[in-house]
């Protein structure tokens, strides 16, 4: 296909060929996620060849390849992707896709101010997925830091129409409480990674394409907890600037920008005023689906 939109977390983005020979092919992650028509929110270019970046642009931030043991990091690699920026208005993410033996140099260049942005990649098949990982979360990333948004570690679930959302770093069991809470009955959102978003002065929270054949989910956003395994169930509320900080160690950001900070902080910080937080001690069984309940 030449061009088809997206519906991730209520945004609606256009992913358009430059070239007519180009032909795109999104992943099975995304199928369920095209919607019909014309309008979009943003407007992504894509152009099958290699983009060589303007000698002003500074690298601002680099992520290396993380080999991961147990939760444990035991190396750190090459840099897999990096965050280049011309006077803090024109942006370049640069990566590389691995299609079977080769491997293609990409750069999207965008910027805070437009919602027209343009992809190069350097080398296509005839059919090319243009958003594969890690391309797909930064673009979702930097629209949460345009619109105000919140994209978080956790796992999120919609129980008799309240939404509960689980948040912590890997092994603290947000996987095995969304397990739970399905057994039970609830509508998992999603168990990993969450993109939060107030509207009309209420808060949601919308999964994103992680798994093949996701469908967009999202549910009403109830309370927080900020979760960990314990020798029993236990809930101890967090205020203020505590429930601020420790939201935010939770979630998905690049600290490279004060601009992008600030505007990080004041989201959610308006959203811990409006949304109870709480630690939350659980042993890894359906005892908790009462005791949350119980103590709501």
């Amino acid at each position: 296909m030449k061009s088809y939109n997206l519906n991730i977390a209520g945004y609606i983005i256009r992913i358009e060929s430059d070239e007519n020979e180009f032909e795109l092919k999104p992943s099975s992650r995304f199928i369920r996620s095209i919607v019909p028509g014309e309008n979009h929110e943003v407007l992504v270019r894509v152009h099958p060849n290699a983009y060589l970046l303007p000698e002003n642009a500074e690298k601002v931030f680099s992520a290396p390849v993380i080999d991961e043991i147990n939760f444990i990091t035991n190396n750190e690699s090459k840099e897999f992707w990096s965050v280049y920026c011309i006077d803090s208005k024109k942006y370049f993410i640069r990566t590389v896709y691995t299609n079977m033996n080769n491997q293609s140099e990409v750069t999207l260049e965008f910027s805070l101010c437009s919602k027209e942005w343009d992809l190069w990649i350097e080398s296509v098949a005839e059919e090319t997925d243009p958003l594969a990982y890690p391309l797909d979360g930064l673009l979702l990333y930097y629209l949460t830091v345009i619109n105000s948004d919140i994209m978080i570690h956790a796992s999120g679930v919609n129980y008799r129409g309240r939404g509960y959302l689980f948040s912590g770093i890997s092994g603290k069991g947000k996987s095995t409480m969304a397990n739970i809470w399905k057994n039970d009955g609830a509508k998992i959102i999603h168990d990993d990674r969450l993109i939060i978003r107030r509207i009309d002065k209420e808060y949601f929270f919308f999964n994103t394409p992680v798994y093949d054949n996701d469908e967009p989910l999202n549910s009403p956003l109830s309370r927080i907890y900020l979760i960990d395994h314990g020798r029993k169930n236990k809930i101890v509320p967090v205020y203020g600037a505590t429930a601020v900080i420790m939201v935010l160690a939770n979630c998905i950001q690049h600290n490279w920008a004060r601009d992008i900070i600030a505007r990080r902080v004041e989201s959610v910080s308006a959203m811990c005023q409006n949304i109870p937080v709480a630690e939350l001690y659980f042993k890894p069984d359906s005892t908790i689906i009462d005791f949350i309940l119980d103590n709501e």
